[in-house]
């Protein structure tokens, strides 16, 4: 690992640089100032962003930093998978790639990609209070410009402020910008975010775009679990750019469904990173619920609400809020050419030095499932539709390996293979099972299989509560639009057999249900898998919604 706070950079090179060219309490009142927080009814008011104070930044320990060599370079799903018990830990880490773009971003971008241009986000420069008078948006559209266009306004912006010719640490600019933030002025920024397309050129010679790292090719991987999506989802299975200027911020976030995600930093100034363990997932949310948030913008309570807001990805605010309430913070200087990555469930934000072009996009591999678990129950309690259907995922992924072992060619395979196969096969048992307790309830109820059914095998999204169905669901005999999940059958709360229009419902079941049932009989014969599922119906009756 290295300390990249103390490198030097001046505007005049690395603005337009390639890669190849170098190495628990609530608020008193609804009515806080900005910059301040009430932190209990008998305490004080507390600075909130302290503008002067800025010391905290120099006691964010760095995220590990990797070197792989080109052999581990080679397959990048895999050589994640050997680095992630580790970098796990810090919520993100770093990879210094060994081989470098040979056709640069703005080239790709200018002649690869023909009339391409993108319109811009404006962020405003300050911290927000987050109560009703005041919760930030980062929607307001802003121009559209081309690629030069956009690089030759933000050069300028750098200029004004800091001189062409001037020299400042990297730490010295993360000061200004928290120091910027917190002040409350009404300056602006722009950031081109969620920019569909990729800046990977498509040369033949250009060795970085032909490899399994181009992150347009990351997806289809024979590790990739979203390689069993049949449609495309731009930001999940296919990358999208995102264009910085001086101070453009990504606000604080975890990914959809707890998925990992690859960010490559293609040309220009660097990016400061900070990155929350996903241990202190929970933590965080109450750190942001209690010192952040104002209750009264919440449209649910405790830790969910504060989820929900959280997931608009607008929330900025000073990781010194997390540190002073022990939850740990890391940081990572991107670079050009280098791959930042971030982990599941771990929460991060960040922003730019200057100019840039950097490329993003989600992926997921075994260790995932027990994540995707917990999001999917996640996205139940606060009714939030799903983007990847789950469920598909995990019986598909489930189906692959049962295969390989009436094959016997699932004896082969890696340390950390196995203990994603196994979270795999336990979680798709104990889905099957849960469909077997629903199904028993449900057995006085007329079923029809999927192959009857005009909206065919696709997944399908509860009515009620927005959890995909892969496997089984119920629908309206009479509106033929409202289906709702078997989890519902459990709960002796719901009427199961009646729409909402008062009409009875049918139950339709996946037409190859008894393959899907033998495979799960056959994963139960590991003994590892029958303990776990005994225990966990000791600990929890109903498995199924929450």
């Amino acid at each position: 690992m290295c300390n990249l706070d103390n490198r030097v950079y001046g505007f005049s090179i690395w603005a337009l640089i390639e890669p190849k060219f170098r190495r628990g309490p609530k608020y008193e009142s609804s009515h806080v100032k900005l910059g301040y927080v009430r932190v209990g009814p008998k305490q004080k008011i507390i600075s909130k962003y302290d503008p002067i104070d800025l010391q905290w930044t120099d006691k964010i320990s760095d995220c590990p930093v990797y070197y792989p060599s080109k052999e581990e370079f080679d397959d990048p799903l895999a050589y994640l998978q050997t680095i992630a018990p580790e970098a796990s830990r810090y919520g993100i880490c770093k990879i210094v790639s060994p081989m470098h773009a040979c056709v640069p971003a703005s080239v790709v971008l200018a002649k690869e990609i023909k009339g391409f241009k993108f319109e811009t986000n404006v962020q405003p420069l300050r911290l927000g209070a987050w109560d009703l008078n005041d919760k930030l948006t980062f929607f307001r559209r802003g121009r559209k410009y081309t690629y030069r266009e956009f690089e030759r306004m933000a050069n300028k912006v750098f200029v004004r402020r800091f001189g062409s010719s001037g020299c400042l640490t990297s730490a010295s600019l993360e000061k200004e910008f928290w120091h910027e933030m917190a002040c409350g002025k009404k300056g602006t920024v722009e950031y081109g975010v969620n920019v569909e397309g990729s800046a990977f050129s498509c040369d033949p010679k250009d060795h970085l775009g032909k490899s399994k790292w181009n992150l347009k090719n990351l997806s289809r991987l024979p590790k990739s679990t979203l390689r069993l999506l049949d449609h495309v989802i731009p930001g999940i299975t296919d990358p999208m750019l995102y264009i910085g200027m001086l101070f453009s911020m990504f606000a604080w976030h975890v990914e959809d469904h707890y998925l990992y995600s690859i960010n490559y930093h293609h040309s220009g100034a660097p990016k400061t990173w900070y990155g929350v363990p996903a241990d202190f997932a929970l933590q965080f949310e109450k750190v942001v619920l209690h010192h952040v948030y104002n209750h009264n913008i919440l449209s649910d309570g405790g830790e969910d609400g504060a989820f929900k807001v959280l997931a608009e990805k607008t929330t900025v605010f000073s990781p010194n809020i997390l540190l002073q309430n022990d939850v740990p913070v890391y940081k990572a200087l991107q670079m050009p050419g280098e791959f930042v990555i971030t982990f599941p469930k771990a929460y991060h934000s960040g922003f730019s030095h200057g100019f840039n072009c950097g490329e993003a996009v989600n992926f997921a591999i075994g260790d995932w499932f027990p994540f995707g678990a917990v999001a999917s129950q996640r996205y139940v309690l606060v009714k939030a539709v799903p983007i990847i259907p789950y469920e598909e995922l995990l019986c598909k992924e489930a189906m692959v390996l049962y295969t390989l072992s009436l094959k016997h060619e699932d004896l082969d395979c890696s340390a950390a293979d196995s203990v994603t196969n196994f979270w795999i096969r336990l979680l798709f048992v104990r889905l099957l099972r849960s469909h077997e307790q629903a199904l028993f309830r449900l057995s006085n109820i007329p079923t029809r299989s999927f192959s009857e059914d005009p909206v065919s095998q696709e997944t399908v999204i509860c009515g009620r509560c927005k959890r995909d169905c892969y496997l089984a669901y119920l629908m309206c005999n009479s509106c033929c639009s409202y289906s709702f999940c078997l989890g519902h059958a459990l709960d002796t709360e719901t009427d199961y057999v009646h729409c909402s229009c008062g009409s009875k419902c049918t139950l339709f079941v996946r037409e190859d249900i008894a393959a899907y049932e033998n495979a799960a009989q056959n994963f139960e014969q590991d003994e590892q898998i029958l303990t776990e599922i005994q225990l966990g119906k000791k600990k929890k009756k109903k498995t199924w919604v929450r």
